[in-house]
Parts: structure tokens; C-alpha cells; sequence
């Protein structure tokens, strides 16, 4: 008999739980049930929870890293043969990810205290961003697809919900609504290939449907119509969590808004689509054409997401697009089965990503202002700002030691013996990135102060403390990951590799200190590069694009079916009606009161209707 595993395992069904709770407890504030003491009450309630959330969650880490990977199930509906259990795997990869989410939302709801402390809703901010934490919580810990899919779809309603918190604004709500449409295609075609694997795989537990992948290789039904439908069913969803080309455009406009939300949507959010993906990922092999899709997706989102970024003036956008950059590149490791080296640039960026976020709200909440032509000079009056911003770019460009580099040298090193093109893709992106960090920091932080930034002061403690915190947990990534037993060691690394990565970088730190900067303005005065900025700041068109092509074709099926039911439908059912009122007119006129015609009628009815009967049946 297998011993009983320790109280702290037994009460995981408490970690989503956690999040859930403190929207319920903020709904008092949220819905104006209780106004004396304004919404901060609301506040602390959702930090203590979150904050007993990250403490237990770290003892079932301590617990795993000691005694091995544990599996919790808990019966939910049992009915004749049917019975539903709700799982939980309990791995080192799942409660670091969990660690991430709960982490990543306690630094966030603290800096959402000064970054929103005159927002008169700020009750309902932290109800929804209770809802997200918990959300994410049930994402990264369950064992089965079901219920992983029911948990992403809260994601998409959580995230249609945070951006458009400012609902007043016309461009607020058109945002909400594309971002939440835009997930619910992806999440449709994921639940298709769902589905679909129930039917054929019997079972939706993650171990069962490796089981049965695994039997499928072994039969050599590899390839044929229903797994590759079924593995592109399954790619679809994670493409529009983690926003991949061409599902990308919402987490754009994504940017809509609260800054805090942004932190952890350009953080934890993508991160537990990509988790989903990782999960899936020995089922992809039964689809070599969703593969290839993946490779195809990531490289376009990598090398795309990292251009556009380049013409962005809006903070906010400039980073956003680095998130589907990067994302692109985490795709293309799960594409050529790398998964540790996925999981290490997940954290990685999810942490220097939420670090430059802090900065950018600590920016625009100062200047009250997000267009980086209009700031300017402030390295020496935001310290801890600059700091901030300065670390989480060196995390994010592969710098020794920081995180990044040892995603990036594995993944180059897998890539230059089978696919060096693919390698070439991570140099660029790493490179281009570094153009975009290097540039924004020159001109929001070295350039001669603007009119908005000339009496800039360091933001309250409340937003500078989470910043400052964060800081150093990005320095000390690489030994987290150490202690975590998932770095490979400098032994291991190409040295070739390695120094690509590195001469990447740097390349790109080059070329973004000798980019020429435009005061007061973003466009070039040569036409050709004007031409080619309007091109990358517009994203290639691609919204004009879908305007185009798909909206209008929508539309014009949309107007094509109007027009029937307007002209057949309708026009038939209005004859019908006419004709109805005719006959009934007709019939009207022959109500004449005679008693012997009445029964004339019903005589030659009778005889018609006996007639018909003996004519049937002779």
C-alpha cells in the first residue's frame, strides 16, 4: 500500500482556489455594496490570499524537490461508468510555474496599489485580477486537457474583462472585443481537435493521451488525415493565448489597458498557453504537417513581432510585439521537441518581460505620457526606474549570465546541425531585439529632457518596492534555474554557439546606439525610410489586410443572407399570409345561415372523404 501523501499535496485543490476567493472577496467593494471605506480593503484581502498562495505553492515545491513528482486526483462526478476526476500533477516544472503565475500576480497587485491608487474601480481591478490568478493557477497544475481548456477559457473572458476595465472609452471596448474574439477562434479550433481526441483516445488525461499517441507511431498512422487535423486542432489554441502570427493583433491592442494587467499578460498569461503546448507536445509528433506549422508560425512571429517593434512610438506596443517575438522562438523549440530549452526562455522572458513592463508603468505614470518622442532625460531623475529598465534588457538580449543567454546558446546549438536557418532566425531576433531596447532607452532615458520630463520624480514606494524586488530576482535568475537543476552548465554549451549568441547581442547594441533619434517626431525625413517605418509600424498591414479579405468576405456573406431572408423568407411567409387572408374573406362571403346547405356540404364531404378511402384501399 502506497503511503498517503503529505497534508500540504492533499490541499492543492486550494491553489486555484486562492485566486477565485479573492475576487469573491472583493465583490462587497466591487459592486459598491460597501463604500464607506473606499476599495482599498478589496486590495489587501486579494495580496493576503495570493500571498498564501506563493507560501504554499513553495512548501509543495520544497516537498517535490525532496521526495519526486507526486499525482493528486479528486473524484467530481461519478454516474454508472462515468466517472470524472479532477487532477492535479504535482512536478517540478508545474509548481515552478506555478510559483511563476502566483509570484508574478502578488509583485503586480503590490505595484497595482501606486500605479492605480486614485482609480475609483479599484475593487473590480482586483477582483478580475483575482479571477486571472486563479485562472492560471488551475492552468499550469491540471493533469487533464479538459479541464486545462475550461481554465483557458476563463483566461480569454478574464482578459476580455481587464482590458476593458477603462469601458468608457470607445477605443477601450473596440479592443476588448478583438482581443476576445480573436482567442475564441483559436479556442474553437482547440476545441475541435479536444473533441476529437476524446472520441479517439478514450480518455483526456495528459498520461493517457501519451499512451495513446505512442500506439499510434507504433502502428504507423503517423501522418494520415485525423491526427493531423487533430494535432493542428491542438496548436490552434495555444497560437491565440500566446499571440502567434496571425492570431497577434490583440495582445496590440491588449495594451488598452491598465499597466498592471499588462505585466502580467505579457508575463504569466502567454506563459500558460505555451505551458498547454509543452503538454501536448509528445502528441504533436503524430502530425508532422502541424510540426512544420509550428516552425513556420514561430520563425514568421519571431522575426515579425522583432521589426515591428522597432517602429513603434507607444512604450507599451514597442514591448508588446517582443512578446510574440519571443513566444515565436519558444514554438520553434517546441516544434524540434526541445522542451527544456522552451520552458528555461519562458521563464526567462516572462521575468525580464514583467521587469521592463514595471519600468513603463513607472514611466507613464511619472509623465503621465507613453509616446517616446515626447520623453526624454530621465536616467538621472528615475533611478530605480532606470535600473529596473537596464536589467531586464540585459535579461532579455542573452547577456552572460543572465537568463536569456542560456536559452539562447541551446537553442542555437540544437539548431545549427539540422536546421541552421532556424538558428540564424534566434541570432536575428536577439539581435533586433536589442536594437528596440537599446533605442527606447536612449531616447526615453538619455536624451535631453522634454517638456514633460523636465520635473520627473521616482515613482512612490509602493510601485518602487515590486520593481526593485524584481530586479534582483532577474540578476539571480541563472541561480534559481541551477538550484532548479535546469541549466545545462558552461561545459556543456557549444563555445561557437555561445559566442554567436553573444556577438548578437551585441551587434544589435551597436546598431541601436548609432540609430539616429527623432525629436518631437517618429518618421524619417527620406521617403524610402519613411516608406518601410510606415510599413513596420502598421504591422505590415496586416489589420487592413483582414479588413480586406476575411471581414469583408464575412460581411458580404453576412449581407447576402440578410438580403434572402429579407426578399424569399420573408416575401414567402407575407404571400402566405396574403393568401391566408383571401381565402378567409372567400369564406366569409359563403356563410349564407341556411341549414340545408350546411348539410349538403358535410354530405358531399363525407362522400368525397369515404370515396378516397374505398378508392385507397381497392
Amino acid at each position: 500500500m502506497s503511503p498517503s501523501p503529505p497534508l500540504v499535496a492533499q490541499l492543492v485543490w486550494l491553489l486555484p482556489l486562492y485566486g477565485f476567493s479573492g475576487m469573491l472577496l472583493s465583490l462587497p467593494w466591487a459592486s459598491g455594496l460597501i463604500k464607506r471605506e473606499g476599495p482599498r480593503p478589496a486590495a489587501y484581502l486579494n495580496l493576503i490570499v495570493t500571498l498564501v498562495a506563493v507560501l504554499h505553492g513553495s512548501l509543495l515545491l520544497r516537498e517535490v524537490l525532496l521526495h519526486g513528482a507526486l499525482h493528486i486526483d479528486f473524484p467530481w462526478f461519478q454516474a454508472a461508468d462515468l466517472d470524472l476526476r479532477i487532477g492535479f500533477d504535482l512536478s517540478v516544472t508545474n509548481l515552478a510555474a506555478l510559483e511563476f503565475v502566483t509570484g508574478m500576480s502578488l509583485l503586480g497587485q503590490v505595484f497595482a496599489l501606486g500605479y492605480l491608487d486614485k482609480e475609483w474601480s479599484l475593487a473590480r481591478f482586483y477582483a478580475l485580477v483575482g479571477f486571472f490568478e486563479g485562472a492560471m493557477a488551475g492552468v499550469v497544475l491540471s493533469s487533464n486537457l479538459f479541464l486545462s481548456f475550461f481554465l483557458l477559457e476563463m483566461l480569454t473572458l478574464s482578459t476580455y474583462l481587464l482590458v476593458g476595465f477603462w469601458y468608457a472609452q470607445p477605443l477601450v471596448v473596440t479592443a476588448a472585443r478583438d482581443a476576445f474574439l480573436t482567442k475564441r477562434v483559436g479556442d474553437v479550433m482547440l476545441l475541435m481537435g479536444l473533441v476529437g481526441l476524446s472520441a479517439a483516445a478514450g480518455s483526456l488525461e495528459f498520461d493517457d493521451l501519451y499512451a495513446w499517441g505512442g500506439s499510434l507511431e507504433r502502428a504507423g498512422a503517423v501522418g494520415t488525415l485525423a491526427p493531423t487535423l487533430l494535432g493542428l486542432g491542438l496548436i490552434a489554441g495555444p497560437m491565440g493565448k500566446c499571440a502567434q502570427f496571425p492570431m497577434h493583433l490583440w495582445l496590440d491592442e491588449a495594451m488598452e489597458g491598465p499597466n498592471p494587467a499588462s505585466i502580467l499578460r505579457n508575463s504569466a498569461v502567454v506563459t500558460c498557453g505555451a505551458l498547454v503546448l509543452l503538454k501536448v507536445m509528445p502528441l504533436l509528433r503524430i502530425s508532422p504537417l502541424a510540426l512544420v506549422v509550428l516552425v513556420v508560425v514561430g520563425a514568421v512571429s519571431a522575426l515579425g513581432g522583432a521589426l515591428v517593434a522597432l517602429a513603434q512610438v507607444d512604450l507599451k506596443r514597442a514591448f508588446s510585439y517582443g512578446t510574440t517575438s519571443y513566444l515565436g522562438l519558444v514554438f520553434l523549440a517546441i516544434a524540434l521537441q526541445q522542451p527544456a530549452v522552451a520552458l528555461l526562455l519562458l521563464f526567462a522572458h516572462g521575468l525580464a518581460k514583467a521587469l521592463i513592463f514595471m519600468s513603463v508603468g513607472s514611466i507613464i505614470a511619472t509623465t503621465n505620457c507613453q509616446d517616446i518622442t515626447e520623453l526624454g532625460g530621465l536616467a538621472g531623475r528615475m533611478p530605480a526606474t532606470t535600473s529596473a529598465y537596464l536589467v531586464a534588457a540585459a535579461g532579455l538580449t542573452g547577456l552572460l549570465p543572465l537568463g536569456c543567454f542560456w536559452c539562447f546558446t541551446p537553442l542555437v546549438q540544437a539548431f545549427m546541425a539540422s536546421q541552421p536557418l532556424l538558428a540564424f532566425v534566434v541570432l536575428l531576433t536577439n539581435g533586433l531585439t536589442a536594437v528596440n531596447l537599446v533605442r527606447v532607452y536612449r531616447q526615453v532615458f538619455l536624451d535631453q529632457p522634454h517638456p514633460k520630463t523636465r520635473r520627473t520624480p521616482e515613482v512612490n514606494w509602493l510601485m518602487a518596492l515590486p520593481m526593485v524586488s524584481l530586479t534582483v530576482v532577474v540578476l539571480l535568475t541563472p541561480a534559481v534555474f541551477a538550484r532548479l537543476a535546469l541549466l545545462p552548465g558552461l561545459d556543456a554549451l557549444d563555445p561557437l554557439a555561445a559566442a554567436l549568441v553573444l556577438a548578437s547581442g551585441a551587434g544589435g547594441v551597436a546598431v541601436g546606439l548609432m540609430l539616429p533619434l527623432q525629436r518631437f517626431s517618429a518618421r524619417s525625413a527620406q521617403p524610402t525610410l519613411r516608406w518601410f517605418q510606415d510599413l513596420l509600424a502598421n504591422d505590415f498591414y496586416t489589420a487592413q489586410l483582414y479588413r480586406n479579405t476575411i471581414v469583408a468576405f464575412v460581411a458580404a456573406v453576412a449581407q447576402t443572407v440578410e438580403r434572402f431572408d429579407q426578399v424569399v423568407v420573408s416575401g414567402l411567409a407575407r404571400r402566405l399570409g396574403t393568401a391566408s387572408l383571401a381565402s378567409a374573406e372567400s369564406l366569409r362571403f359563403g356563410v349564407s345561415g341556411q341549414l340545408q346547405s350546411y348539410v349538403l356540404t358535410a354530405v358531399v364531404a363525407l362522400v368525397l372523404l369515404l370515396s378516397g378511402l374505398v378508392w385507397i384501399h381497392g
